[in-house]
């Protein structure tokens, strides 16, 4: 939605507990639907950790106009560039078209270059005119990355996601049977039951840093120690689990549950990073994790699974879409920070 006038009224501050009911009762009038519950974990959040979280709001006088919901970037899927990512955004009915979400939008581009940020992200689906409008009237273009999905369909049972690696009898070199080879019954064993997964819990953390750290080549200490912490308070349902082998965590995937940003009207949970120690690539680790993790979600009645990926890196994309990942509905934009 263009936005030709700017208000000169309008006064942007950082949104305070006390405006939850304004910004539920927008949402809804945006939505069609409350989604406090979603609202309220966003400002909690904020309020928790506010080194990862930009939240502003637009006044009129007394009364709160509009808002908007941002947190910190600092590394999914190995990014090296730091980024704000763009939750939420909204503007009272009567207000729109007046300038107030490019106020809003111009304070998140100066606290991003106060904070050495370099870019702009967020998503909207491709379908959705009047967001897309927006987006382009304040400079974002589309990015490179892809966002893939997967529906949950009640965690039902997916060969390519849930079954085990193994050569049937007879399928091996000059179809030599291999009688060192796993039994037979073996084969139908599913990659989940082929390592300890439990929860992820706080004390994961130095396992997981390791294996970061054996991925990247970097000690993104900070970066998973919030990435970890949010896993863990700042989703409306723990689903992050870890993998166990030889007595000692060889994967983990982090992931959260949400209703929210930008037009979602189903459960859905996001794989914000996975990962597992390169010793073990070879043993379906990262499947058993995606296969629980379906299994959990079909209990829990969330519907889809999503995560994006840099269009450069191959093998994660190549694991997805073996997983039964495809292209999602939903675009996603980059706003250069000048």
């Amino acid at each position: 939605m263009n936005e030709p006038g700017l208000s000169p009224q309008v006064t942007i501050r950082p949104l305070q507990p006390g405006d939850l009911e304004a910004v539920v009762a927008i949402d809804q009038a945006i939505e069609g639907r409350p989604r406090r519950s979603y609202v309220r974990r966003r400002l909690d959040a904020a309020l928790r950790e506010p080194a990862r979280h930009v939240q502003f709001a637009a006044t009129e006088g007394d009364r709160l106009i509009g808002y908007l919901l941002a947190r910190m970037l600092r590394g999914e899927f190995g990014r090296r560039q730091t980024g704000l990512r763009i939750e939420l955004v909204g503007v009272r009915g009567e207000q729109q078209h007046h300038g107030v979400g490019h106020r809003l939008l111009d304070a998140l581009i100066e606290h991003a270059r106060r904070k050495g940020v370099a870019e702009l992200r967020t998503a909207a689906r491709w379908n959705d005119h009047v967001m897309l409008r927006w987006l382009d009237a304040m400079g974002f273009e589309l990015s490179a990355d892809r966002i893939v999905d997967c529906p949950v369909g009640d965690g039902a049972y997916r060969p390519e996601r849930d079954d085990a690696v193994g050569l049937p009898e007879g399928s091996g070199p000059a179809n030599e049977i291999d009688y060192s080879a796993p039994a037979g019954n073996d084969f139908e064993k599913l990659a989940r039951d082929r390592a300890d997964l439990r929860a992820m819990a706080a004390e994961d953390l130095p396992a997981i840093v390791r294996i970061d750290r054996l991925l990247t080549g970097r000690d993104r200490s900070e970066y998973m120690r919030g990435q970890l912490a949010e896993a863990l308070d700042d989703s409306s349902i723990r689903i992050s689990l870890v993998a166990r082998l030889d007595d000692t965590v060889v994967g983990y995937l982090m992931a959260r549950t949400d209703l929210g940003d930008f037009g979602r009207t189903e459960p859905v949970a996001i794989i914000d990073t996975i990962g597992v120690d390169p010793e073990y690539a070879h043993r379906r680790v990262g499947h058993a994790l995606l296969s629980q993790l379906f299994v959990n979600l079909g209990a829990l009645r969330v519907e889809r699974v999503e995560t994006i990926t840099a269009p450069r890196d191959l093998r994660l994309l190549g694991f997805l879409y073996g997983c039964g990942f495809v292209p999602a509905q939903r675009l996603a934009f980059v706003r250069r920070v000048s």
